[in-house]
């Protein structure tokens, strides 16, 4: 029994492995539907913008046992289950919220060395090299946002050419400022001539005022943010606090007046979520130029 007792813990310790890892086996199935293949695409990408390196099945058992752990550590603190309910969801999306940060600081990263990112391929195009030169250099010249996106461009160019490479590198990026950017460059490539210097001109001059005027969304936005989350957050912690040792606000909360009151707190600040996020989230730019490609 010993030994039977201790193939199953170890193949479930497997399992849990395999699957945070995104190494479990996948099975074959019946065909999905093609709204959950796109909504699974568009996770996918989302998860590769921010470097998180695993896939959306991984991230989302990652989070869920995550929230699982909270709760069974909550309820025992507080010794009520629908008390710890709120933290345990809370645990449960902050690597989304986490990753989310992260995803937007590195498009914002790669959003503002484009500029200088572009005077590096007009001075090298000044000095005689080839757009394809050029756009090599990034890699290892170009700002520290740009080479870490331009790593994979010359292995790619000599493979696949310029114009495949590029256009593998702006479904990598997955980001409207960059897609603009990489059309213009596929196109100076595929026509090439004097004009490439003027195009390149004028793509500095547009990038840079569509990167402040980024800017100043997010400026005006942040104090929203930081407002809306701590209005969601301080009241649960307070609450937690007050439960933690015996009393009278343990054993109300306890009792059914009070699991009515954390169920309807809890569906109030379930719409306060949806209703702040809805309002203090940054537009997100259309990408035309990704959907274009993609029908083509």
């Amino acid at each position: 029994m010993n030994v039977l007792a201790a193939i199953a813990v170890g193949t479930c310790c497997a399992l849990i492995v395999a699957a945070g890892s995104g190494l479990m086996p996948r099975r074959r199935g019946p065909a999905r539907p093609m709204w959950v293949m796109a909504r699974r695409n568009r996770a996918a990408i989302w998860l590769q913008q921010a470097g998180v390196g695993v896939g959306p099945g991984a991230f989302l058992s990652g989070s869920a046992l995550a929230g699982a752990f909270t709760l069974l550590v909550g309820a025992a603190l507080t010794g009520s289950v629908f008390v710890a309910l709120a933290p345990a969801v809370a645990v449960a999306v902050l690597p989304r919220s986490y990753f989310g940060r992260r995803r937007r600081t590195r498009l914002r990263e790669v959003q503002r060395a484009w500029p200088d990112g572009l005077r590096d391929i007009l001075a090298s195009i000044s000095a005689g090299l080839s757009l394809t030169q050029a756009v090599t250099n990034l890699a290892s010249n170009g700002p520290p946002a740009l080479r870490v996106a331009f790593a994979r461009f010359p292995e790619l160019a000599r493979v696949v050419g310029t114009g495949p490479a590029l256009e593998l590198l702006k479904d990598d990026l997955a980001d409207a400022t960059s897609d603009r950017v990489i059309e213009v460059l596929v196109l100076a490539h595929e026509r090439g001539g004097a004009i490439v210097r003027d195009i390149l001109a004028d793509l500095v001059t547009a990038t840079t005022r569509d990167l402040k005027l980024l800017d100043e969304i997010d400026t005006e936005s942040l104090e929203s943010r930081i407002n809306a989350r701590a209005v969601m957050v301080l009241p649960w912690l307070v609450l937690v606090a007050l439960t933690a040792r015996p009393g009278a606000f343990r054993d109300f909360y306890r009792s059914p007046g009070g699991l009515l009151t954390l169920l309807v707190a809890g569906a109030l600040t379930a719409v306060g979520v949806v209703v702040l996020g809805r309002l203090v989230n940054e537009p997100v730019e259309t990408r035309p130029f990704a959907a274009r490609s993609g029908q083509s």
